[in-house]
């Protein structure tokens, strides 16, 4: 049983932990009835959040429940670089707007020698290179994206079978973990990547600083980082698991 929920901070990932992973970005989806279930959970807890390295518009428009009545969780996009309001808009990080142009040179230059099977994702304020059908474009991913870092000064992240561009500034999903937290008495998290090793991170920072119940949720395939199995408290098995635990904790009944 679960002591007060509206105390606590519900948040996860969407990528490999609401999602499954597939080959193309494009063509992600949440399982069925995630978008319910996060209404569900946002009724219930005091803080409920989707940070991803997605577009908040993305985000949104695949994980917001149908009907006015529905609470809506938080949508922190491009981790922690935009952030969704409670009336429906888009607020970018403005430190982060001031590198769009350069996030756009970078974006035309790796299209123009992307080899066939990759894809360059842009989002706005960062670009993503993919080789998940070319695996044997690793090598230029890899040397492409380190030129970017030389010629532009932003800073490239890994993930599965990806690089990503961003500006070089102190936000990540740990920084957005240390916010969403303010006040909470206690805070879980979910994620799969190399990006949500700094929420998990985050977590245990508070909990020695704050005092504050946290667990943090790695969500497990064949290709999951042995780190982020390694920092997490708890390992389930793919969005299918993660989903069954997220349903639980909308379900359970409060202790007292």
């Amino acid at each position: 049983m679960l002591a007060d929920p509206s105390g606590a901070a519900v948040v996860s990932d969407f990528d490999g932990t609401l999602a499954p992973i597939v080959d193309h970005p494009d063509d992600a989806r949440p399982l069925p009835g995630v978008g319910a279930l996060l209404a569900q959970l946002a009724g219930r807890f005091g803080v409920v959040a989707v940070v991803s390295g997605r577009p908040v518009d993305f985000l949104r428009h695949h994980l917001s429940a149908e009907g006015p009545a529905h609470p809506a969780p938080q949508f922190v996009g491009l981790y922690g670089l935009e952030r969704s309001t409670a009336d429906g808009r888009t607020v970018p990080d403005p430190a982060a707007t001031e590198w769009r142009a350069v996030i756009d040179g970078a974006t035309a230059r790796l299209r123009a020698g992307a080899p066939d099977g990759t894809f360059i994702e842009p989002k706005g304020l960062t670009v993503t290179v993919h080789w998940r059908t070319a695996l044997e474009a690793e090598s230029w991913a890899s040397a492409a994206v380190q030129d970017e870092v030389r010629r532009t000064g932003l800073e490239a992240h890994g993930g599965r079978r990806s690089l990503e561009l961003r500006p070089p500034l102190a936000i990540d999903k740990g920084s957005v973990l240390e916010g969403l937290t303010e006040g909470c008495s206690a805070a879980c998290y979910f994620g799969d990547d190399l990006g949500d090793l700094p929420a998990f991170a985050a977590l245990a920072d508070v909990a020695r600083r704050r005092g504050i119940v946290t667990v943090a949720v790695a969500v497990a395939d064949a290709e999951s980082p042995f780190e982020v199995l390694e920092a997490a408290d708890v390992v389930v098995q793919g969005p299918e698991e993660a989903f069954t635990v997220l349903h639980w904790l909308a379900e359970a009944p409060k202790r007292g």
